[in-house]
């Protein structure tokens, strides 16, 4: 949960800083995020599989 709650507050100052610094750096990072989500969310999924 902590990782989450990272995770939101990284994408609350990126984008807080997407005027400011160049599309790409910004596409990156939210690439990065995405993908790290998307890794924790399937990460939970096979967890709560095993639990049935």
């Amino acid at each position: 949960m902590f990782f989450l709650v990272l995770a939101l507050f990284l994408l609350g100052v990126l984008t807080g800083t997407a005027a400011h610094v160049p599309l790409s750096v910004t596409l990156v990072s939210a690439a990065a995020i995405l993908v790290w989500l998307a890794a924790f969310a399937v990460r939970e999924r096979r967890a709560h599989r095993r639990d049935r």
